[in-house]
């Protein structure tokens, strides 16, 4: 089976062979595609900075002028994903306005500083050695994510600001979107006479190739996967590959016995209600039960009156009869809706111990005044992000000015928080002399 063959099975979602002669044919065109990646990386970690600027402005000209075309593919996405939930759909769905923001982040990333060649150190040895740490791209990229199609264009561009190839493998949901993302991408890169196999999509919604990837440590250096907990966990288990982890976004905001009460209502809000469907959303209210009688009531009203379900701890159910019963599971839960659940809890302390037994080290805010509560709060909560007094929706690379991200890096080794284009590089050191031996 060609590669051809495989991109039309894909749209279709049929196959043209028996399952064995098509595990074969993907195994065989993954090996192809990492490969043809594995020379594209090599000629770009030497690629100028003007040439990578260029590339990524011919990128977002076309998204803006193909604009038409990606609408269209996505619609084709969105109505053969019926049996999605709403803000999985939401997720997948793209208008004129997100395509507009996929083309500006792409703009906003050729703006950053190259990251290639910057010296991260510099020192002087006693013997006149000059030593230099200086970055270096990591290589091939494996990205491996669910639904948002936007992803394609933040991880493709992110790749290549940071002298790196990609390959990547979008959710079947969104293959339609993707590709015609990608074909952006790909005309930018050609246009700027930079190797096209730069940034690749893998040309099949088959999940065999998400294995064939796994294993594809010669051509492979780093696999980003960015999904649900079952894609997590699979990578996690299967890769042979070094892996930088983007978990569940368990996100808590504590409001303080010295929170002010205006700024707890309007934090709490934004962080919920403004987009349920980000990582950056809350799922979890704790709230210091020594003020919780005067802090919830306006906070619960709010949420209520914003379309939100409420569910909490018995002593919250007593505040507000609109509140649901939670259980167990609601504390561990990654909503990514319209539900939030609240629990009173005694003090920073308190907060502390349930964030560290439910939380998954992705983002958590305090709300307070009190400068030494908030002290003890971020330095004992061990999370990748943590907020004082501000919604929980800026969790993200392009509000951190990194101009998009691949994904929120809960891991410790390696990236942690935003991974930008900086954070998707290595380090070589440079050592220079005027002819030292070693005695």
């Amino acid at each position: 089976m060609t590669e051809t063959n495989l991109a039309t099975d894909a749209m279709t979602g049929t196959h043209s062979g028996p399952e064995r002669t098509s595990q074969d044919a993907i195994e065989t065109l993954v090996e192809e595609i990492g490969q043809r990646a594995k020379e594209a990386a090599q000629q770009l970690a030497g690629a100028p900075e003007a040439a990578k600027n260029k590339a990524l402005a011919a990128a977002a000209t076309a998204i803006r002028d193909r604009k038409a075309e990606i609408i269209e593919q996505n619609q084709q996405d969105v109505e053969g994903s019926s049996g999605l939930s709403a803000p999985l759909i939401d997720r997948l769905k793209l208008d004129e306005s997100r395509i507009k923001s996929m083309a500006t982040g792409l703009e906003e990333i050729r703006e950053l500083p190259d990251p290639i060649g910057q010296v991260m150190a510099g020192w002087d040895r006693p013997n006149g050695l000059k030593i230099e740490r200086v970055r270096v791209p990591l290589g091939v990229i494996g990205i491996i994510y669910e639904s948002r199609p936007n992803v394609t264009a933040d991880a493709g561009s992110l790749c290549l600001k940071a002298g790196n190839a990609s390959v990547l493998r979008g959710g079947s949901e969104s293959f339609r979107s993707s590709s015609a993302i990608v074909s952006c991408l790909r005309s930018g890169l050609g246009s700027a006479g930079l190797p096209e196999d730069s940034i690749q999509l893998i040309p099949t919604r088959d999940r065999s190739a998400v294995g064939a990837m796994l294993r594809l440590t010669d051509a492979i250096d780093v696999i980003v996967p960015r999904g649900g907990p079952s894609l997590i966990n699979r990578v996690s288990s299967e890769s042979r590959i070094p892996v930088i982890k983007h978990l569940d976004g368990i996100v808590h905001v504590y409001l303080d016995r010295s929170a002010d009460p205006a700024i707890a209502r309007d934090v709490v809000i934004n962080s919920k209600m403004r987009r349920t469907s980000v990582c950056g959303a809350a799922e979890t209210l704790l709230v210091d039960k020594a003020s919780a009688d005067s802090l919830l009531p306006p906070v619960i009203d709010a949420l209520s009156k914003a379309g939100c379900e409420i569910r909490g701890d018995g002593a919250t159910q007593k505040i507000d009869g609109r509140v649901l019963p939670a259980d167990d599971s609601d504390w561990a839960t990654e909503y990514l809706d319209a539900v939030i659940a609240i629990a009173q809890v005694d003090g920073v302390d308190g907060a502390i111990e349930h964030i560290g037994r439910y939380g998954s080290h992705h983002t958590d805010c305090i709300v307070a005044e009190d400068a030494n509560t908030v002290s003890t709060f971020l330095g004992a909560v061990d999370s990748a992000i943590l907020m004082h007094n501000v919604s929980t929706q800026f969790a993200d690379g392009g509000e951190f000015g990194m101009g998009a991200e691949i994904g929120i890096s809960t891991g410790k080794l390696h990236a942690r928080g935003p991974v930008g284009a900086e954070q998707l590089t290595s380090y070589k050191y440079l050592v220079r002399g005027s002819g030292q031996t070693r005695p």
